[in-house]
């Protein structure tokens, strides 16, 4: 645990998304030529973090540094440019604890902004970026991946070889450092500790997945719930009483295709005479793509099946996701979707526009053994990504 705890605490220290000013300028008073100075290294900066993050720092551009450095995140603190380098070489592999350790390691931005630079002081406000990591723990049997999410704050001053430096850098992780509302908070590096280890347990007696999984892209990793993005896909929908029957009918339109899990199902709620529908994802945009392909499979079909079955193309949509292990009979699912509300909702993510339909996932087979694999899903229409 102690070589666990030292070794892969990431300066997955990235802060609150309070845009603070940091009173770090050249002078008092800031000139016209300064101020332009300082705006044209900024934009250097952020575009300097866009590389980094894409190439999880190969190299770290150490000119944008000062050297007395500080780095802080919910297990880590660090003090210094060369310790900071140390820790990255180390989860990218590039030094030999890292390769015995780590792999896949990377870091995905989601969002940069901030580093206004005011005109009357050459104060700059905190860059903030927004980030989901990974790193896949292959010093273990069972090789598990950590996944974190987040934001960082830079503190930024003029000066240094590039115009301006980055003089400290906070990490938050949304699984555990968010405040009630939204905002960013400290909390005790036992708790950092205790959730990173709970990534490295494995995950035992789950019943297997019913097909290829639909990819996607993790936004945030939550306490108590993950948000997605997916791409556009297309699937093949029936209207159902019965699941088993839903089930039944796109497992035989389907046949010799190979749909996508997991199953989604849609119960309108309230007073209403709307049918309850089911889909099976069969294809996806790629990446690059805003459109799946057209499935000529499918397309064939189409005409055989239309009073039952029909092929609908999904648009890309931002999705939080609340996970159970029970059978998705009603009870739970609606249990599942009040905490998914709840958790949202505390974590300051607007979900007032999504209660007229409740909407569920089922990744295993419907008569699977063992764990199972449900979720909830709430699309969500304003957000920060």
């Amino acid at each position: 645990v102690a070589l666990i705890c030292s070794y892969a605490s990431f300066s997955v220290a990235f802060v609150p998304f309070k845009q603070a000013k940091t009173v770090l300028a050249l002078s008092a008073e800031a000139t016209a030529e300064e101020t332009v100075i300082l705006n044209s290294g900024v934009e250097q900066l952020k575009r300097t973090l866009e590389r980094e993050y894409a190439s999880f720092f190969s190299p770290m551009e150490r000119d944008f540094y000062a050297e007395e450095v500080t780095f802080d995140d919910p297990m880590t603190n660090l003090e210094g440019i060369d310790a900071y380098e140390k820790n990255v070489d180390m989860l990218s592999g590039k030094n030999i604890v890292g390769k015995i350790l780590f792999r896949d390691a990377g870091i995905v931005l989601h969002k940069i902004e901030g580093g206004q630079v005011d005109p009357h002081d050459g104060t700059i406000s905190d860059i903030i970026t927004r980030w989901t990591l990974r790193m896949t723990f292959q010093a273990l049997p069972w090789q598990p991946t950590a996944r974190f999410s987040g934001i960082s704050e830079y503190k930024i001053r003029g000066g240094g070889p590039k115009g301006v430096q980055v003089v400290k850098q906070t990490d938050y992780w949304d699984s555990i450092n968010i405040a009630k509302g939204g905002g960013y908070r400290k909390v005790p590096k036992g708790t950092a500790i205790s959730h990173f280890l709970d990534q490295l347990k494995p995950d035992q007696f789950a019943a297997p997945s019913a097909g290829t999984e639909l990819p996607y892209q993790l936004l945030r990793r939550g306490m108590d719930y993950e948000v997605r993005r997916y791409p556009s896909f297309v699937a093949v929908k029936t209207n159902y009483e019965r699941r088993d029957e839903g089930f039944t009918e796109l497992g035989a339109f389907s046949s010799g295709m190979n749909p996508l899990s997991p199953a989604l199902m849609m119960v309108p709620t309230g007073d209403t005479n709307q049918p309850k529908s089911m889909m099976w994802p069969l294809g996806y945009a790629l990446p690059g793509s805003s459109e799946p392909k057209e499935l000529a499979a499918a397309a064939q079909k189409v005409e055989e099946w239309k009073d039952t079955c029909e092929i609908v193309t999904i648009p890309e949509m931002v999705v939080a996701i609340g996970s159970f292990s029970d059978a998705s009979v009603e009870p739970v699912v609606r249990n599942a979707d009040r905490l998914l509300r709840e958790a949202l909702q505390r974590d300051g993510l607007d979900v007032s526009a999504t209660t007229d339909v409740l909407a569920f996932a089922q990744y295993d087979a419907i008569y699977s053994m063992g764990k199972r694999r449900g979720e909830v899903w709430i699309e969500l229409a304003n957000h920060p990504w």
